[in-house]
């Protein structure tokens, strides 16, 4: 099985999203290689960008999602805390 994806939806000009730098970058040091994390950047006009907003119905950031084999596990839209985060891709990991 893989591994676990989350998926960061953020814009640099976003006050919230700010917020959530630092707990995704704890949450990297404490998960280490165990999960994949992909910070998007909605605020540019990239097709990665538009590609992945349009799969996952993206319409408020911050959003944070994840998925486990290509399936969809979690969608939590505003700011999230380190437990709820680590706590969610902890119960999804091998």
């Amino acid at each position: 099985m893989s591994r676990p994806v989350l998926m960061d939806f953020y814009a640099d000009w976003c006050g919230p999203c700010s917020v959530m730098e630092p707990i995704i970058s704890e949450l990297k040091a404490r998960m280490g290689d165990s999960v994949d994390i992909k910070k998007i950047d909605v605020g540019t006009d990239s097709d990665e960008a538009r590609h992945y907003a349009t799969k996952y119905g993206i319409q408020y950031i911050p959003t944070i999602v994840i998925e486990k084999d290509d399936v969809l596990k979690e969608k939590l839209i505003g700011v999230q805390s380190l437990e709820t985060l680590e706590a969610t891709l902890r119960s999804l990991v091998d």
